[in-house]
Order: C-alpha cells, then structure tokens, then sequence
C-alpha cells in the first residue's frame, strides 16, 4: 500500500468509528484503529494527534466558519438574527459531509472525556461568534449572550438532525428551535 494513500484519512476514521462503535471508545487503541484501516501505529499520527481527533477532525473550521457568515450577514440584521443566518448556511454545508453521524453521536455521549472535548470545541464557536459580533459593533455583554443562544441552538439543531438520521432538512431544525425560543421568551417576560 502507497505510504501517503490518498484515501488513508477516510479509511482512519472509518476503522475507529466502527471499533469505538463496536467496543467502546476506552477500549479501542490506536495501533487496533490503523490495523483496521490496513496501516501501521506510526501512520495513524501523520493525520490525528490522538484518537479523539478522528472523531472531531475538522471542527477546527466550524468556528472561523460560522464568525465568517455572521460578519458577512446585512448590517441592519439584528444579532440574534445574523447569528441565526451563519449557523444555518454553516450548519447546512457541514450536515451534508457527515457521515454516520448517529453513530458518531453514540460513542460520544457514552464517554466523558469525548463529552469535555466536544463542549471544548463549542466553546470556540461561541467564542467566534461573540468576536464576530463585537465587530459588529455589538455591546460585549449583548454579543457574548447572542453567540451562547447562538451555540445552543446549533448544538440542539444538530442533535435533532442526527436524531432523524440526517432526513430533516438543518435548516428546518434550527427554524423550528428559533421559534421555540420565541416562544418561552415571549411567555417569559409577558
């Protein structure tokens, strides 16, 4: 096999969902995800630092991803509402390139640490969204409350379209959750 197979990358992450699907995420070590790919140790760190990497590989470009769609958004749309926008387009690109997300999704809730790791890589999203919206000229204290709604909505629109097994349209989910959150501010301050 061609030491730099350009199909090495998807044949690593394919390995390790299916062993940390199969086993366990603790279980599972990397020389059994590169034997499982047809590859040595050595091979699976020329693509991921460590084995939670193959489950978030890439999600270093949702952060500059989504504060590039809420800077991009009219000046005159309201921050919630340019927020909404970003995570919507972004949302709608990401769910179209994953795979297995159910399965995906399994392992990580049955594990702590892949839990800690993903509320990490959410708080880099928030964190670019309130940077975003600064520069927009949004009061700190109204930016960094507008990017939290921001995260949760994406992290539970993203939850129900992995529930539906990707067969609900992203942007859907996150009107739906929009209009819920509507709804309880409005019953909240009436």
């Amino acid at each position: 096999m061609a030491r730099w197979d350009p199909g090495t990358e998807e044949r690593l992450k394919k390995a390790a969902l299916e062993l940390f699907y199969e086993h366990g995420y603790d279980s599972v070590t990397v020389t059994q995800i590169a034997e499982r790919a047809g590859l040595v140790r050595r091979s699976f760190f020329r693509y991921f630092p460590d084995k939670r990497e193959v489950l978030f590989a890439g999600s270093e470009q949702l952060p500059p991803a989504i504060a590039e769609a809420v800077l991009a958004a009219n000046d005159s749309t309201p921050p919630l509402s340019a927020v909404l926008e970003a995570i919507t387009k972004v949302g709608t690109l990401l769910t179209r390139h994953i795979k297995d997300a159910t399965k995906r999704r399994a392992i990580i809730d049955a594990s702590t640490e892949l839990q800690e790791r993903e509320q990490t890589k959410l708080a880099a999203v928030t964190a670019a969204i309130t940077e975003a919206l600064l520069q927009r000229h949004v009061e700190p204290q109204d930016a960094k409350m507008v990017a939290e709604i921001g995260t949760i909505v994406f992290q539970n629109a993203f939850a129900q379209w992995v529930a539906a097994n990707g067969k609900r349209d992203f942007g859907a989910c996150i009107r739906a959750l929009a209009a819920a959150l509507q709804l309880v501010v409005s019953a909240t301050l009436a």
